[in-house]
């Protein structure tokens, strides 16, 4: 077996990575409200365990083959180079945007941002190996065969 489908194969781990983080997003409702009402913390705690995992999901995603798209819908997206490049540019703010929350909230006295500042930071650098696939899918299955 080549390590490049060895890691295909690793990257189904997003799958149950990305389940546990939905677990924790509805983790909190298990106690039910009187008890989310006594301790309004654990929502975010479970928040910030949430997009902990997401983040994790995210990066085994970006071992996936990048010569095939997974549906029609992102087919229809990446072959469109007015529509690949929009993606690009909203997977980066994506990125810049947890990535600042996270770092501004990792340092602040807010108590809530300071929660779930960990976990923004993983999931935006989740999200850098999920832009790097997302630019190679982008320059295999472009329309236009032009250079990004």
């Amino acid at each position: 077996m080549s390590f490049k489908l060895f890691f295909h194969y690793i990257s189904y781990l997003q799958y149950p990575l990305i389940l546990v983080g939905l677990y924790f997003v509805i983790k909190p409702y298990f106690g039910g409200f009187e008890y989310l009402k006594e301790n309004p913390d654990l929502i975010f705690k479970n928040l910030n365990s949430c997009l902990l995992f997401m983040g994790l999901g995210i990066s085994f995603s970006s071992l996936q083959d990048t010569t095939k798209t997974q549906n029609k819908f992102s087919e229809n997206i990446w072959k469109n180079p007015k529509k690949g490049k929009k993606m690009i540019i909203l997977i980066t703010v994506q990125i810049l945007f947890f990535l600042s929350i996270g770092l501004i909230g990792y340092f602040s006295q807010i108590e809530i941002l300071n929660k779930i500042s960990v976990g923004m930071i993983i999931l935006g650098l989740g999200m850098f190996g999920f832009l790097k696939s997302a630019i190679e899918v982008f320059e295999n299955h472009r329309t236009d065969n032009k250079d990004v």
